[in-house]
């Protein structure tokens, strides 16, 4: 009898240390989970930042999970229309293209590091530049990112153009787009451009290794509280695959991936919390037509 209670204490161990599981991969599901990321950085960046996170949903759902990218954010947008990713890590304004051209559903948003569901738009320039404030900026090189950022174009574009009442492409000397935040971040550094646009939380991933935040840039604008980027799987995954996916992201609590993303987890989200982003669109859309 003694042994038969030390089996069963032992097995009760076993099971306990045993890594949880949400599902079981079954028959719908595809054999394997193709992930695409929008190049807010480069490709390596992007594998080393988001590889741990890729990591566990292939231990949590049973089949392989594959990182991909593009080299701008409307690559990302095609792949899931053409149904060559499954999910993908989006942008709010790329994510609203998504969900309009392809079939894309946001399930989860970031959390902040802070514990909030946003992030904000930041202009930037050098820490020693003389420009101190957007007034000093006329005739200067900006960069926006990509045509589908939000904070790296939709919102200081709307800001601009609203707000300042000027035209980019008229107010500085040149306009250009830098591809990713990283890049952008990284021109302003080194004196290639003179001021851009980009965010907290992208200037938060390159702190201490590509850049000192503090030391290398001055923040002349911060804007409002941007909905946080969400995860967004195709419409027409199955949905006991589309639940497996939610209740993983949401349990994801492994310190070193989170410390390499700069959030602190995620949070369930419905497509109506980027609502405010298609505002803005419409908005821009007006500003260009006038």
């Amino acid at each position: 009898m003694k042994l038969f209670k030390r089996l069963l204490f032992s097995l009760a161990l076993t099971c306990l240390a045993a890594p949880t599981v949400f599902a079981a991969p079954q028959a719908d599901w595809p054999k394997q989970l193709n992930f695409g990321v929008i190049p807010v950085e480069s490709s390596d960046n992007v594998t080393d930042r988001f590889g741990n996170l890729a990591q566990y949903l292939e231990k949590q759902l049973g089949i392989p999970v594959k990182l991909q990218t593009a080299t701008d954010y409307a690559g990302v947008i095609a792949a899931m229309q053409f149904k060559h990713i499954d999910l993908a890590y989006f942008g709010p304004k790329s994510y609203v293209e998504a969900a309009q051209r392809a079939n894309a559903e946001a399930f989860v948003i970031e959390t902040a590091l802070d514990g909030s569901k946003g992030y904000h738009g930041l202009i930037i320039t050098k820490a020693d530049s003389p420009i101190k404030s957007l007034e000093d900026a006329k005739g200067k090189i900006w960069a926006f990112t990509d045509p589908n950022s939000t904070s790296g174009t939709l919102v200081p574009t709307v800001y601009f153009v609203k707000e300042m009442k000027i035209k980019p492409e008229e107010y500085f000397s040149r306009v250009v787009y830098s591809g990713s935040h990283q890049a952008s971040i990284l021109e302003v550094k080194s004196g290639c451009i003179d001021l851009a646009s980009t965010n907290d939380l992208d200037l938060l991933r390159g702190d201490g290794k590509q850049w000192d935040a503090k030391k290398d840039f001055r923040i002349l604008w911060t804007s409002p509280l941007i909905p946080s980027s969400p995860m967004a799987y195709r419409k027409d995954l199955p949905e006991s695959l589309k639940k497996a996916l939610t209740d993983a992201f949401v349990a994801y609590d492994d310190k070193k991936g989170l410390d390499l993303l700069k959030v602190s987890g995620y949070q369930p989200a419905t497509d109506d919390v980027f609502d405010p982003i298609r505002e803005q669109i419409e908005v821009k859309k007006q500003l260009d037509a006038n």
